[in-house]
This record gives C-alpha cells, structure tokens and sequence, in this order.
C-alpha cells in the first residue's frame, strides 16, 4: 500500500474518532452543568485543558464562558481540533483515497461534513439545547464504523483505519479522565459527597461506560473507576485495551506473529501495553493519577510519532499527514 493512502486511512480513523469523543463529553459536561447545585458555578475551563487546546483558547478568549467554549471546541476552524475541523480533515482524507472507500462511507461522512457546517452557519445555535446536535454528531460516527465493520475488507488499509481509531480513543479516554483531576470540588470535605459521586457517574457516561461498570464493579469508587477506564481488559474504550488493539494492528500490518516487534513503533508500543499490563491501580494512584495520565498520553504520542516515522514519512508529499497531534 502507498504510504500516502495508508496515511490517509490512519488519518481518517483518528479525525472521526476525535469528532465522536469531542461530541461525547462536551454532552456529558452540558447536562452534568444541569444537575449540579444552583449556587455552584459552571466548570467549562476544565474541558478546554484536557484537550490540550488551553494555549490557543486564550488568545481568543478572556473567560471560560459555556457559550464560548461549546463555539471553540465545536465551530471553531481555528482550532485544529474542534468537531467541525476534525471532520474536515477526516473528509479530506476520505476524499483523497475515495476509490479505496465504499460509496456508503464516503456518502455518509460527506452528509456529516454538511450537517455540522450547516449548524456552525447558523448565527443563532446557541440559544437552542445542542444535546440533539451532538448526540447527532456521536450517532453519525457510529454508524460510520457500523458500515466499514460489516463492508470493509480485512486487508492493510482496515489495520491503518483500526490502528488510527484505537490510539485515538486511548488518548481521549486518558484526558476524559484527566477530567476529574481539573474540576475541583469547593471543599475537601465534599470528597465522597453526593456531589462527588455525580462527578464520577459523568465520568463513566461521557464513555457510555455506567452502565457496564455497574454491572462490573457495583458501587462507584474512585480507585474502581479508574482501574476500569485505565487498566480493564475486557471494556472497549479503556486505555488497555485500545492499547492492546492497536499493537494488534500494527503486527498484522508488518506481518508479525503475537510477540516481539520489527520497528520502532511495534517496540514502543509493546513496552506501553506490558507496562499497563502489570501496573495496578495503587500504583497508579500513589504515582497521582494526574501525573500518571501525562506520562501516559506523551507515550501515545510517541507510538504515533514512530508510527508516521516507519509508516508515512515517503518523500512523497502528497498531504502533509503531520496532522494534528494535540
């Protein structure tokens, strides 16, 4: 496969995945702002730093107002990580590699493209609920990955798009869950509180996650929930397991068996899936989980960086695929 449409594929996974995510916790946050107390302030400030975009939020911001941050993280083209830039970029990569895509895929994600410019046009979107728009945004994806598991050969180009998908949602369930760290409570006595307790269940459902983890671990406790978004085995949107998936990928893309690696990003990610394999969550929480998900997130960085190294990086400049890291 040429590098530039392997890129592309890898590419398209990751823009459509970031959209999904995007869409999924500014919802979760709108209601959790709902229920919270009324003479506690809303706390938008802590989605715009777990995505990373702080530094340019605030050359075009003073305040973190929810109208403000909804229109930075949504409809902002300036932000190369907003839903409506995600989605471009994912268009154009769609675009580029078209006769590698189904008709149904590209038919469906240049309906997406056109829904979401056609809402950020609209000069009055936030006097209306966005929950419909983004539980849209969420349902359009979904149907996106529901056509390419059923009509998608398991050939290289599927490997790149998976590959793409499950570092992607790694990366996003570790800041998701950063989350928690940046919103504080307004006293240490409210630690363990109903309050707390409605912070956690956020959480858990900005990754359709209660439900599951109910059925798991019972009661909401912070150690379980964040053994179970980090380290679980079985849940598809917890870090090890898309970890875990992605090495997947990459030995079937190189041929490889189950074990061992043959570049540098096979060997990174290898050493990130053994090491979650046998860390715990004590260890995670006397480490300080905050800190524990930085060093986590330069890691994924770092398997994706060597990927781009071993994979795309062809004196072909067909599309600067540098794309947005975070």
């Amino acid at each position: 496969m040429l590098s530039r449409v392997a890129s592309s594929i890898y590419w398209l996974g990751r823009y459509l995945e970031r959209a999904e995510n995007y869409s999924r916790f500014i919802d979760v946050n709108f209601n959790l702002m709902l229920d919270l107390p009324p003479d506690l302030k809303e706390q938008w400030e802590p989605l715009v730093i777990t995505t990373g975009d702080n530094e340019i939020y605030k050359t075009k911001h003073k305040n973190f107002e929810r109208k403000d941050v909804i229109h930075f993280l949504t409809f902002d083209s300036d932000n190369p990580n907003s839903i409506i830039s995600s989605i471009s970029y994912a268009r154009e990569n769609a675009r580029v590699i078209r006769e590698n895509l189904t008709k149904e895929t590209w038919e469906n994600l240049n309906e997406l493209y056109h829904f979401v410019l056609k809402r950020a046009d609209k000069k009055d979107w936030n006097k209306e609920d966005p929950r419909a728009f983004f539980e849209s945004v969420k349902n359009q994806v979904l149907l996106l990955y529901g056509l390419a598991d059923s009509t998608v050969a398991r050939t290289e180009g599927w490997y790149f798009r998976q590959l793409g998908l499950f570092l992607e949602r790694a990366d996003k369930t570790s800041r998701i869950v950063d989350v928690k760290y940046h919103i504080l409570l307004p006293a240490p006595s409210l630690v363990g509180s109903p309050l707390d307790f409605l912070h956690w269940t956020a959480l858990l459902k900005s990754v359709t996650a209660f439900n599951t983890y109910r059925r798991m671990y019972g009661n909401i406790e912070p150690a379980k929930v964040v053994e179970f978004l980090i380290l679980n085995k079985y849940f598809p949107r917890s870090v090890f397991y898309c970890i875990r998936e992605a090495e997947s990928c990459l030995h079937k893309i190189s041929g490889l068996a189950d074990s061992g690696y043959k570049n540098s990003a096979e060997k990174a990610i290898g050493e990130l899936r053994s090491n979650l394999e046998f860390t715990d969550v004590e260890e995670i929480i006397n480490m300080g989980l905050h800190e524990y998900l930085d060093q986590l997130q330069i890691k994924i960085n770092d398997v994706s960086n060597k990927i781009n190294t071993n994979f795309f990086q062809i004196k072909d400049n067909f599309i600067n695929q540098t794309q947005i890291q975070e």
